[in-house]
């Protein structure tokens, strides 16, 4: 039976089969990726083959050749990576140039991340509403330099729904990542866009400046209009 890894919360991964039921599955024990070093042997996105048993769950027994995959570096010390998703079609990095500060360095980063994985990614500015005269001036020298370079960027409040309709017809039915710092308003963007799916929203820290992780698992979310949201946690470094 195949099947569409749909959820991943650390030692179980929710597996949408091929029929539109969602199973419960386990990694097999001997189970690994090849030539791959990475904390989690399956990743959100990926199409698995499960053997279903007695209890109503399921072994994850084999994984497709993924198109692509983004990592990131574990939290642990193992210096191994982390697998965030596989098989994207697009991935949105959600920058804020303040409430939290994204700076340049990590978007780069992540930039090198997704070229190097064959993951193509454009960039969302979020909480417009929140910025001075200064900062708007510096978001959009940053706006023009990614789009030169070729990463396309929207400017949206994610709050007041405003600059969501650009978003809503570049995600239509394509498998799309969403990743960006802890704080930088993705629960409260994918709210907007999926109404129904409510996701937990946090504040941010007022002595750090920082936002506080909110998402704890990878979740494909399905889009109203077609195609998936892959929610990931926010990411540190």
């Amino acid at each position: 039976m195949s099947g569409l890894v749909i959820k991943n919360t650390g030692s179980w991964y929710l597996v949408r089969t091929d029929d539109g039921s969602d199973v419960e599955c386990k990694v097999k024990g001997n189970f690994r990726l090849k030539d791959i070093r990475s904390t989690n042997p399956i990743a959100v996105g990926d199409r698995v083959t499960i053997v279903p048993n007695n209890e109503g769950t399921a072994l994850i027994t084999e994984i497709e050749d993924r198109k692509n995959y983004i990592i990131r570096r574990s939290s642990n010390l193992s210096k191994q990576s982390h697998i965030l998703a596989a098989n994207i079609d697009l991935c949105f990095l959600i920058v804020t140039v303040n409430h939290p500060i994204t700076s340049t360095v990590f978007i780069d980063r992540f930039l090198a991340a997704a070229e190097a994985y064959r993951v193509p990614v454009n960039l969302i500015f979020n909480k417009t509403d929140l910025y001075a005269e200064e900062e708007i001036e510096y978001m959009d020298a940053l706006i023009s330099l990614y789009d030169y370079i070729g990463y396309p960027s929207i400017k949206i409040s994610a709050l007041h729904n405003t600059g969501l309709e650009i978003l809503q017809e570049r995600i239509k039915d394509k498998t799309t990542l969403f990743s960006g710092h802890s704080g930088v308003g993705k629960s409260t963007l994918i709210n907007a866009l999926v109404p129904d799916v409510h996701l937990k929203t946090g504040a941010i820290s007022g002595y750090h400046g920082k936002g506080m992780h909110t998402t704890t698992f990878s979740e494909m979310i399905e889009l109203p209009q077609g195609g998936f949201i892959i929610d990931t946690p926010g990411i540190k470094g």
